[in-house]
């Protein structure tokens, strides 16, 4: 069904979804989701601590991460057959321009775009060739796709948490030497 929705002459083997979460800038995280033909690849998921971007610019947020994933990709050779990028046209603009960077062509680039009311079932595909299809929430191909991203997106909040967790539970006073717990206690 994936396939002959997006029109792809062989059934991908590998599939990636990023996606990119913060809570009004702060602590940002990209998640990078692996999915072959037998499902979640959890091993080989990655997250990307985002730093030195404008607070809250998601763009800049997905080009950094997808940057770095796929600089190693040029190295190591591991490549998506299929790569879903979780946003709209300005998110899969940042994913167009990094693989054209590192000149890679062969694989297939989709945006997943969320409905105005966003509402499971009403996504947007975003096609390789610029064309937008909804196709329902009845459609198989649309129901992994969801599913992946959905990972994507729990993966990315589960990260963005613990990173914005350890800034809260991370006192400044630690840095100052002389001062031990009693002390920044009573502080």
């Amino acid at each position: 069904a994936l396939q002959k929705l997006l029109n792809l002459e062989h059934l991908p083997q590998r599939i990636e979804c990023f996606d990119i979460s913060h809570t009004m800038g702060e602590a940002t995280v990209a998640s990078n989701v692996v999915f072959n033909e037998e499902g979640a690849v959890p091993s080989q998921y990655r997250r990307f601590n985002i730093a030195n971007i404008t607070p809250g610019d998601d763009y800049a947020a997905m080009h950094q991460a997808l940057s770095r994933r796929f600089k190693r990709a040029v190295d190591n050779g591991v490549m998506p057959d299929l790569l879903l990028i979780d946003g709209g046209e300005g998110q899969l603009t940042q994913a167009r321009d990094v693989l054209s960077h590192f000149n890679i062509q062969s694989v297939v680039l989709v945006g997943v775009s969320k409905g105005v009311e966003r509402k499971a079932g009403e996504e947007t595909l975003i096609l390789p060739d610029g064309h937008h299809i909804k196709p329902g929430a009845s459609s198989l191909a649309l129901q992994l796709i969801q599913q992946i991203r959905d990972e994507a997106h729990r993966f990315a909040i589960s990260g963005h948490r613990g990173r914005r967790q350890k800034t809260r539970d991370t006192s400044t006073l630690e840095q100052i030497e002389g001062i031990g717990a009693k002390r920044r206690s009573s502080l």
